[in-house]
């Protein structure tokens, strides 16, 4: 990571997973080169795998992408009030609940794909309008401390993750 390694104190010690699957560039760099690998990986999955799941009550692949999607503009929300000096802290999310209530299975890839590069195109623009000092100031989100750079970092990493799992377990 360029922008400085991050702290153990910027974020809860369980998005070291996700972090840990960044690549060695900027937040800005990452998220502009995962924006084309995510979508042509989720494009190059043939149709007959979108409602795939690997095991009963499992996601499926149309899932796991609107689970990017929401998990990204979640965190992205959560920079925007950290860099905006909001202190109120953060509550956490139901992440089967928001996949429940998705209803991914009944849209298709290329909506899907559509929505991810919207949101993606937005968390860009915030991020780089940001300045260093800005990436370094720390707000409270599910508990822990977190700071808006980390959030950057987990964004990708944490897709990166969901790809590595489709990899294994769906393809």
């Amino acid at each position: 990571m360029n922008e400085n390694f991050l702290n153990p104190e910027e974020y809860n010690p369980y998005y070291k997973q996700y972090i840990d699957k960044t690549s060695d560039l900027d937040i800005v760099n990452g998220l502009k080169q995962n924006l084309i690998s995510v979508t042509e990986f989720f494009e190059s999955i043939p149709q007959e795998k979108h409602l795939y799941a690997y095991a009963e009550n499992k996601w499926s692949i149309l899932d796991i992408l609107l689970h990017i999607i929401d998990t990204e503009r979640i965190f992205s929300y959560r920079a925007l009030r950290i860099i905006r000096k909001d202190k109120t802290p953060m509550v956490g999310f139901d992440q089967d609940e928001f996949v429940i209530s998705g209803n991914a299975n009944n849209r298709s890839m290329e909506s899907l794909i559509e929505e991810y590069k919207s949101v993606r195109k937005s968390t860009i623009t915030l991020y780089s309008n940001l300045r260093s000092e800005s990436l370094k100031l720390i707000g409270e989100a599910s508990g822990s401390n977190i700071s808006a750079r980390a959030i950057g970092y987990i964004i990708t990493g944490h897709e990166n993750h969901h790809i590595s799992i489709i990899r294994e377990r769906y393809l």
